[in-house]
């Protein structure tokens, strides 16, 4: 089993790809289109991934989207598991995205945590073992 894919509404899904293709040099936009929006318009809409998982992203205006933090139910960040988090916070932060987490550093595993254009925490974890037991360790 593995997590095919996430979907996130997003205000702008330009600079929202751009998110993803800092953090995820290898990911191509594998389809995309538009769909009718209830009372005129259209949103925009695509998958960013590899062949085997990827992004759902659909654009939508931030006045429509309704408002979100830890403190109600839903996602409260998503995590990617990357093999070298060093490269990939420094090009995350050379293309200024901010932290939203202190950077955790533990004997099996490091991890960082970025927000996307959109204020939603992404986190992503390197683990330094490939030892089941200790890469789910809990001290």
């Amino acid at each position: 089993m593995y997590l095919e894919h996430a979907n996130i509404t997003v205000s702008d899904l330009d600079a929202t790809v751009e998110f993803y293709k800092t953090a995820f040099p290898s990911f191509k936009i594998r389809g995309g289109g538009t769909q009718p929006l209830e009372g005129g318009g259209f949103k925009r809409w695509l998958h960013f991934g590899t062949d085997e998982t990827y992004v759902a992203l659909s654009e939508l205006p931030l006045e429509k989207q309704p408002e979100k933090d830890y403190d109600k139910n839903g996602f409260n960040h998503i995590g990617f598991v990357v093999e070298d988090v060093n490269a990939l916070a420094a090009r995350m932060e050379e293309k200024g995205y901010k932290h939203t987490y202190p950077r955790q550093e533990e004997k099996y595993r490091i991890r960082e945590y970025f927000g996307d254009p959109d204020g939603n925490e992404i986190e992503f974890v390197q683990y330094l073992s490939d030892n089941w037991a200790e890469r789910n360790a809990y001290e």
